[in-house]
């Protein structure tokens, strides 16, 4: 018998939000400024739900390019800039986090100031407040366990009675390692036709939008007080 629920993890970007696509957009186009070539498919195995300093030294590992030191800096401010255009709130998400009946939190490989930003342009930080962990504070971002465990630490939570919710293969890895329960949401827009490897982790179950979370997850559902 699987353990209760008492608390949800939400990834961020490509759970929360639809950022995933955007981001992947742009990483593609701004790496064949340099002469690499890459798809969604490569962006998905190797860089979704990592951190940035992680991607730029897989970049140096597969094409033996080392990146202008400029080129960071330049990349999360386009990716900003896009940001303030285009992104979206994962629909649905804000319905299911009004009625979790456990606590909640985020655990993200975006930066302190990418995620503080797009949460406020989604409208996502009320409901969050300061519980919101990133990479920046753990030796070890995703697919280590680090995170998530930091997460459950901190929000005072057993692992095995933590359930997290992710998008990308790395999350997916991370959360199994910490012997967390899984779903994996594949909602997003950039998910649409993409396959993911198979030997990622089993997740318990497979989220394609929000509006079925309470469907697949009643017990999480607050119970509405009788008037």
């Amino acid at each position: 018998m699987r353990a209760a629920i008492d608390l949800v993890i939400f990834d961020c970007d490509g759970v929360l939000i639809d950022s995933e696509v955007i981001s992947a957009r742009m990483l593609i186009a701004e790496l064949a400024e340099h002469g690499i070539e890459i798809d969604m498919g490569f962006v998905a195995r190797n860089f979704l739900g990592r951190s940035y300093p992680v991607v730029l030294q897989r970049v140096r590992e597969e094409f033996g390019i080392t990146l202008p030191d400029q080129f960071e800096a330049d990349y999360r401010a386009r990716l900003l800039a896009a940001f303030e255009r285009d992104l979206t709130i994962m629909p649905g998400v804000a319905d299911v986090l009004e009625r979790l009946a456990v606590p909640f939190c985020a655990a993200t490989s975006s930066s302190p100031a990418r995620v503080t930003r797009s949460l406020q342009l989604t409208g996502l930080s009320e409901a969050f407040g300061p519980r919101v962990f990133t990479a920046s504070q753990v030796a070890n971002g995703k697919p280590a366990p680090d995170l998530f465990l930091h997460a459950a630490a901190e929000m005072g939570a057993e692992p095995a009675r933590c359930l997290v919710i992710e998008d990308s293969l790395m999350g997916l890895r991370a959360g199994h390692a910490a012997g967390m329960r899984l779903c994996h949401f594949t909602g997003g827009s950039h998910m649409i036709d993409l396959r993911l490897p198979e030997d990622m982790p089993r997740p318990e179950t497979t989220l394609d939008g929000f509006s079925r979370f309470f469907v697949q997850f009643p017990e999480l559902l607050v119970k509405e007080t009788a008037r």
